[in-house]
């Protein structure tokens, strides 16, 4: 099948990036998906919730096994997934601490809360991380940063992964040419977790002018020695 008669396939009035997906995939076939899906883990713009559908509808036209691409993106996904982690590595706790420093209303004490806590839940952070959208990529830089064993890394990464993918791909799979109904949920997804980031930033925010204005009340009060918060 070529990439033109696919497009037609799909829909008609694919653009963007679904047409550059689409375009990799007939042209390198499943290896193409898993590398759209590795480039999706390092620019989340690109969006797995159109590749992956998109990839399970052209197994379903017999272009590449079902199996075929299900390996292939994941092993996209892992692949993508480790180079961010890379990335917190190399970045580590003190260049860590030293950006912070530099965000307004950012202490460096919520760094150490926040390790404290991966250090914590780590595990159970990259494994559901990888099935919510924007933390799939992001989950593997703190990951990085605390230096998470590479293997427990790989190993939930790659099961997260697996399910995600699984889910995505056999939604394109089963509905054929109305694949892109798949489309709707995921974008709903999406809204739902951005709004409570901000919602969780905003109710951050809040708390902490609320504290540095009371510290800087006591201060003038002479009740509490200048300093940090």
């Amino acid at each position: 099948m070529t990439t033109t008669s696919l497009r037609a396939a799909a829909d008609s009035e694919l653009t963007g990036l679904a047409a550059w997906a689409v375009d990799l995939m007939e042209t390198l076939g499943a290896p193409g998906a898993g590398l759209a899906i590795a480039l999706e883990n390092l620019f989340p713009p690109l969006p797995s919730e159109v590749i992956l559908p998109l990839a399970g509808f052209t197994a379903s036209r017999g272009s590449f096994g079902l199996v075929e691409v299900l390996a292939w993106t994941t092993a996209g996904s892992v692949v993508g997934a480790l180079a961010l982690y890379l990335v917190g590595a190399l970045l580590g706790r003190a260049r860590t601490r030293a950006l912070v420093k530099a965000v307004p209303l950012v202490d460096v004490a919520d760094v150490d809360r926040t390790e404290a806590w991966f250090d914590r839940h780590g595990r159970k952070a990259v494994l559901l991380g990888r099935m919510i959208p924007i933390f799939r990529s992001l989950v593997s830089i703190p990951a990085g940063v605390t230096r998470m064993p590479v293997a427990w890394f790989l190993g939930l990464t790659t099961l997260g992964s697996v399910i995600w993918n699984t889910v995505f791909v056999l939604a394109g799979y089963l509905l054929g040419e109305n694949w892109h109904v798949v489309e709707p949920w995921a974008d709903g997804l999406q809204v739902v977790v951005i709004a409570a980031v901000v919602l969780a930033v905003a109710v951050f925010v809040g708390k902490r002018v609320v504290r540095i204005r009371e510290h800087r009340r006591r201060v003038s009060r002479g009740e509490e020695a200048p300093g940090g918060i």
